[in-house]
């Protein structure tokens, strides 16, 4: 095989559709617009206008309530922390802090901080300091002979 001898496979290309060439070309004089109207024309813009009646986006009352003081913690489970002391990634034998999360691959991206939370199995003796916890986290890392530390400021927004 040569390079001039490359070609695709036959069907395999159609040639660009060439809209509003004359009558013989099939895509003449509407060009595949349909008849009259404003969907004929460019420029159309007409998705959630309803003929000037008042569109049901503006009819509908608003809705919930957004906090701009609310924060968000990244979630770590006590079984994705096992993992990563067996992996190596992390040292049991020092406290574990979010900053040691972030360089072992725990967690990519720390918000507000890491809540710890208690779905898995803990084996290891820990010694955790996060932004927060659940009651379930903290009973399995003191069941396994750990100890979990809360900063007491963010105790204190908890309440």
């Amino acid at each position: 095989m040569k390079l001039n001898e490359l070609a695709n496979k036959p069907g395999s290309t159609k040639p660009r559709k060439r809209v509003g060439r004359g009558i013989g070309s099939g895509t003449g004089k509407t060009g595949g617009r349909g008849v009259k109207g404003q969907k004929s024309r460019s420029g159309v813009a007409i998705k959630g206008f309803e003929g000037g009646q008042m569109p049901i986006h503006m009819r509908l009352p608003k809705r919930g309530f957004n906090n701009i003081n609310s924060k968000t913690f990244v979630p770590v489970n006590i079984g994705r922390l096992q993992e990563a002391i067996d992996a190596k990634k992390l040292d049991a034998k020092k406290t574990i802090t979010v900053a040691e999360l972030k360089a072992a691959g725990v967690v990519t991206r720390v918000k507000d901080g890491v809540r710890l939370l208690g779905n898995g199995a803990l084996k290891a003796k820990v010694n955790i300091q996060v932004s927060g916890a659940s009651a379930a986290a903290i009973a399995a890392v003191e069941k396994a002979g750990g100890t979990v530390s809360v900063p007491a400021a963010v105790e204190a927004e908890a309440k």
